[in-house]
């Protein structure tokens, strides 16, 4: 009972992180691009774990099985994913981004019925249902903002890859712990966003920097990808609570 609470205060906890880097993003993509803008968040991100795993004495993953595992949740989850999703609230709105996104519980039933045998039930879908109807009073329609298909369709894509990356990550946290999957996840992240960034060009222009926008590099950095990847990881590894239901914190915004 009380792991089971955790865990649903764990991903809680990284859903509100996440509901308000909609707005830091939004602000920060008006300097810096979006690749370079994960790129930044990645490295950021690094310093602090990679920090942290000195101290722990954290030892990297022996086998090609689960590096395998690890490189498939850095690229889907933390290129892919978080990729579109920059660019798609970029050319989007905070209000379209966070009810598409909110879509994310539907395709996590989907995958976790293929890849991991999880029965769909009545429950489920009144969790999807809730957390739609949560999102919606929220953040409202935002009916008469500017919103392009394109940017919608990156958004989608941000959802699905989400769903995917939170499957597997119960799957790969059942052979390693739950900082080993995120930090070097990240890590790979981190490579995978080089050559974006550099294709992207310059991006770190002097006039482009001010207090406000490091302040934002620095909480999509520490805050939005070290701290609530560790507790969506960290929630979403519950052995005992599936799948969909650890994924219903998404009446906020959650990627």
């Amino acid at each position: 009972m009380k792991q089971a609470f955790l865990a649903s205060f764990y991903l809680s906890l990284a859903a509100g992180i996440w509901g308000g880097m909609y707005v830091v993003s939004k602000y920060v993509l008006d300097y810096i691009p979006p690749f370079t803008l994960v790129w930044l968040r990645y490295a950021v991100a690094l310093i602090v774990l990679g920090a942290v795993a000195v101290a722990k004495r954290e030892r990297p993953p022996k086998n090609g099985r689960d590096w395998g595992m690890i490189i498939t949740v850095g690229i889907i989850g933390y290129v892919v994913s978080i990729s579109l999703q920059f660019v798609g609230t970029k050319w989007s709105n905070a209000h379209t981004a966070s009810l598409i996104t909110a879509s994310t519980p539907a395709f996590v039933v989907l995958f976790a019925r293929w890849l991991i045998g999880e029965a769909l039930t009545w429950r489920k879908l009144g969790a999807l249902l809730l957390a739609t109807f949560g999102v919606i009073v929220i953040v409202g329609l935002g009916v008469g903002e500017e919103s392009t298909f394109l940017g919608n369709v990156c958004l989608v894509g941000a959802a699905v890859t989400w769903a995917l990356l939170s499957v597997l990550v119960k799957m790969a946290s059942a052979r390693l712990s739950v900082f080993s999957v995120t930090t070097y996840a990240i890590f790979v992240a981190f490579i995978g966003m080089t050559p974006m960034m550099l294709a992207e060009g310059p991006g770190l222009a002097a006039s482009h920097w001010s207090v406000p926008v490091a302040l934002g590099v620095l909480y999509l950095g520490v805050v939005s990808t070290a701290g609530a990847f560790f507790l969506w990881n960290k929630g979403g590894a519950d052995p005992k609570r599936e799948c969909v239901l650890g994924s219903a914190p998404t009446f906020l915004p959650q990627i």
